[in-house]
C-alpha cells in the first residue's frame, strides 16, 4: 500500500507534532482495505476507549477516520466513519449531502486498531458489497482528530472548501481502479 499524507484544514489549529496518512488497497474477495496513521505526540489526543463494534451515528464529533467513495465522474458517493473505538457508520449519498435514508448496508466494515508508542494505526475492511459497482473510483481519506479540550482539527487528501466539508466532491482525489 501507498501511503499518502493528509493534511490539515487550515481554519484548524493542527495539534502539535502529529503527522496524519492513509493508503487504500483492493483485497483478494474484491473489499476496499484502508489504513490510516497518526503518528507523533499521539498521547496529547482524545481517542475513544474500546466498544462493542456496531453501527453508530456523529462518530465526526470525536477522533474518527472516515472515508468518501464515489464512482469517477459521478455525484453519488458513500461515506464510512470508522472509530478507534471500532464502532463505524455507513451512508449513501445520491449528490452533495443528499443522503438516501431509505438505504441500510447488508453488511458492514471491520475496524481495528493498533497502538504501538508514538503510531496510532486504524485497519478498516469494507466489503465490496457496500462499494459502488465500477471499475473506477475516486476515494477522499480523511480523519478528524478532537484534543482532550475538545478542539477538533480536519484532515484530507485535499481540502476544496474554505471551511472543513469532507463532502466537496472536488475532495476525493485518490483514484482507484480494481485490478
Amino acid at each position: 500500500m501507498t501511503f499518502h499524507s493528509l493534511h490539515c484544514h487550515t481554519a484548524n489549529n493542527m495539534p502539535s507534532g502529529i503527522a496524519v496518512s492513509a493508503a487504500a488497497a483492493w483485497t483478494p474477495d474484491g473489499g476496499l482495505r484502508l489504513e490510516y496513521r497518526l503518528q507523533g505526540a499521539i498521547a496529547t489526543l482524545r481517542v475513544p476507549p474500546p466498544a462493542k463494534p456496531q453501527a453508530t451515528d456523529g462518530l465526526w464529533q470525536h477522533t474518527c477516520c472516515e472515508a468518501f467513495v464515489a464512482a469517477a465522474g459521478e455525484a453519488a458517493y458513500r461515506e464510512f466513519n470508522f472509530s478507534p473505538s471500532s464502532r463505524w457508520a455507513a451512508y449513501r449519498f445520491d449528490a452533495y449531502r443528499q443522503r438516501d435514508m431509505d438505504w441500510q448496508p447488508g453488511a458492514h466494515p471491520i475496524v481495528s486498531l493498533q497502538i504501538a508508542g508514538d503510531c496510532l494505526r486504524l485497519l478498516a475492511d469494507i466489503p465490496a458489497s457496500l462499494l459502488p459497482e465500477t471499475a473506477d473510483l475516486d476515494l477522499g481519506l480523511t480523519v478528524v482528530i478532537e484534543t482532550p479540550a475538545g478542539d477538533k482539527s480536519y484532515w484530507a487528501l485535499c481540502h476544496a472548501g474554505q471551511q472543513p466539508d469532507f463532502h466537496l466532491r472536488d475532495s476525493f482525489t485518490l483514484p482507484l481502479t480494481r485490478p
